[in-house]
């Protein structure tokens, strides 16, 4: 089958989400077209926002129409706002009114850098869970020393959980992990304090158990340690450790630029030795930038949620683009209903 014979596939875009909104989302739009030529006739992003505004920004150029059509919202979701005043003073925020496009089936996925919650709660309320899932969860792209990637859920959704839940969490990321990043057999590890079956809560000493059952490739519990040593596919946790341990692979990165910056400031010959090394430098830390996974998947929902950095980028909103369309040709959610209810 040819692509024009395909259904093209639509991806609606909270252009007023990021921190640099709506420059990053457009920006990243038209670099995901110029990065995909071969994707013109398949692919279409439904920009949600100020219509008026995203149109004078889009004046001149020519995805228009074809590529890239506007939804208008008169409202904007700020990232202080909490999640029931979004469902009941903003329904005409970008963010909101893009789920609604997803919830009515005129969009394939939706797009947002803008408010965590907001969008968790939102698409929670307005596409409802998958069926058979307790909790929808949200995963994170860790890199490890194999150069290939590691998901961590859940990173902040559900900060207390139940060992079904967990138990969930594990059949959910290891769908991800083999149809999405492409992991054969994902490993899949309970994140503990130790690896012996006795450690740990009794909320995670029963989860241990469900996943010695499960249908997926089970390795027992992990340490911290094991994320970026590459010793396991897929970490499972709560929402409340999940989300410690990103923040802190966040900071990461400006903590070495920091230290090296302060060592080059000692003299002459140590800003030699940090110029020579810098490139390297950059090397490495391009594996732990938010901005070469784009954003971080919605599980659980009825429906394709991805979302991204407050301080994406083009290149970031770009990255979530081509992860949706990865995400709505590998169907994941059905794949997901159908594990869950076997």
């Amino acid at each position: 089958m040819n692509q024009e014979s395909q259904k093209k596939l639509k991806i609606a875009l909270d252009a007023m989400g990021s921190d640099y909104s709506p420059n990053s989302e457009i920006d990243g739009v038209i670099s995901f077209f110029n990065q995909n030529p071969d994707l013109m006739n398949s692919v279409e992003v439904i920009l949600v926002g100020d219509e008026k505004l995203l149109r004078d920004k889009l004046a001149s150029n020519k995805l228009v129409d074809k590529n890239i059509t506007f939804h208008h919202a008169s409202q904007v979701v700020e990232m202080c706002d909490e999640p029931t005043s979004i469902l009941k003073n903003k329904k005409d925020s970008s963010l909101y009114k893009g789920l609604v496009l997803v919830k009515n089936k005129e969009a394939d996925a939706f797009l947002s850098a803008g408010n965590t919650g907001g969008v968790l709660s939102v698409s929670t309320v307005l596409l409802g869970r998958i069926n058979g899932v307790s909790r929808p969860t949200i995963g994170a792209l860790f890199p490890t020393k194999n150069k290939d990637f590691c998901l961590v859920v859940d990173v902040g959704a559900n900060a207390e959980v139940k060992p079904k839940f967990l138990y969930e969490f594990g059949i959910m990321g290891s769908i991800y992990a083999s149809e999405i990043l492409g992991i054969k057999s994902p490993r899949v590890g309970l994140l503990n304090i130790g690896e012996e079956e006795s450690k740990g809560t009794s909320i995670i000493q029963e989860a241990h158990q469900l996943m010695k059952k499960a249908d997926f490739n089970f390795i027992g519990n992990i340490e911290g340690r094991d994320i970026l040593q590459g010793n396991v596919d897929v970490v499972i946790c709560d929402g409340f450790v999940g989300n410690i341990v990103m923040k802190f692979a966040e900071s990461v990165i400006d903590f070495l630029k920091g230290s090296f910056k302060n060592y080059a400031a000692q003299g002459f010959i140590n800003k030699i030795s940090v110029a020579l090394f810098l490139p390297i430098l950059k090397n490495v830390l391009k594996s732990l930038d938010y901005q070469e996974s784009g954003g971080v998947p919605l599980i659980g929902v009825n429906g394709n949620v991805i979302i991204g950095h407050g301080k994406s980028t083009p290149k970031a909103i770009m990255n979530m683009i081509n992860r949706a369309v990865d995400a709505i040709q590998k169907d994941i959610n059905r794949q997901i209903e159908a594990k869950l209810n076997t």
